[in-house]
């Protein structure tokens, strides 16, 4: 954990995949070509993108968090931007490029499932170049996320990552999914970087090519990552120092759409972190967190204050035993 900087404008800083989210549910979700018309049962159109989510509920855990951005001179991008104000995240670095299209992104849901179908447009405008010293500066910790869907930023994250922790910055990484299902690129070096790995556990056995969760943890603390948070479906998730495991189980929640659960996860986990908690507390919050978002729609609705987590994570053991 960095000490806190009261000369810091925030505790954390993230760039952003900025887009927003046309939920679709309900029904028969499962597109037919041939001219077939299908009636679905609802729809929500919210602002989405991994960070955005995340820094969401940062904020509303009390983190001073701001963020790096581009939107277009659209609806979709005065949408993003009112919602991360409302949240309470530093906006100023968001900026408004007449030349793109805010990016969008189509999840279609079925029952605890869900496809998803992206526009990049503003979600892959970000260059190494808008990744300047004074940004790094004005925080102590960097998150970074949908490290596979930023094409632009990629080939940048390890030094960006580098340059981070020269700094004093603690880093930490959510790669999300891999839409071209490739697994590689610059992650083995970027991860060299970074201190808190926190993917699902799908990605974590195509991103190491293990056959077990374990495996795949040792094989990310080999490369110098301190801690890996693994995201276990709806019930369970778990976090490791290279010594212990810790399990959190969770009572799956229905009525939601999941959507954002993960990187609500990560920001509980993080807020937890950085104020110092046990990693079996900082587990239990980011548990909270994700279940409580899961069981509503969109990735904003569910998420919790600082307050109200406490009292969501009452009923949640955490267990630990050594790796194996």
């Amino acid at each position: 954990m960095p000490p806190d900087n009261p000369t810091q404008p925030n505790d954390i800083i993230t760039f952003g995949d900025m887009c927003v989210d046309l939920i679709v549910s309900g029904g028969d979700v499962v597109p037919r070509f041939g001219q077939v018309e299908q009636l679905v049962g609802d729809y929500t159109l919210e602002m989405g993108g991994s960070t955005c989510i995340f820094a969401c509920q940062a904020a509303r855990l009390g983190m001073r968090t701001g963020l790096l951005g581009k939107v277009g001179p659209d609806g979709f991008g005065r949408l993003i931007c009112q919602r991360l104000q409302d949240c309470g995240v530093d906006t100023q670095l968001i900026s408004v490029d007449p030349g793109l299209k805010t990016g969008l992104g189509i999840a279609l849901v079925k029952r605890n499932d869900r496809a998803i179908l992206t526009y990049l447009g503003s979600l892959n405008a970000l260059t190494a170049q808008d990744v300047q010293e004074s940004f790094l500066a004005s925080a102590r910790h960097l998150h970074h996320g949908s490290y596979f869907l930023l094409d632009k930023l990629k080939p940048e994250i390890p030094h960006i990552l580098q340059r981070a922790k020269q700094m004093g910055l603690t880093t930490s990484l959510d790669t999300n999914w891999d839409p071209q299902e490739s697994w590689n690129g610059s992650l083995r070096q970027a991860l060299a970087y970074t201190d808190i790995f926190l993917p699902n556990l799908q990605e974590l056995l195509y991103i190491t090519k293990a056959s077990q969760m374990e495996a795949g943890i040792l094989a990310v603390h080999a490369l110098g990552v301190r801690l890996v948070a693994v995201k276990m479906g709806e019930t369970v998730a778990c976090v490791s120092d290279g010594e212990q495991i810790y399990t959190c189980r969770v009572t799956p929640v229905s009525g939601g759409d999941s959507v954002g659960a993960g990187d609500s996860f990560d920001a509980g986990f993080l807020a937890g972190w950085l104020k110092g908690a046990s990693l079996a507390d900082c587990l239990r919050l980011a548990c909270g967190c994700g279940r409580s978002v899961a069981g509503a729609v969109g990735g904003l609705a569910g998420q919790p204050g600082w307050d109200e987590l406490q009292e969501k994570i009452g009923d949640l053991n955490v267990t630990q035993r050594p790796i194996p």
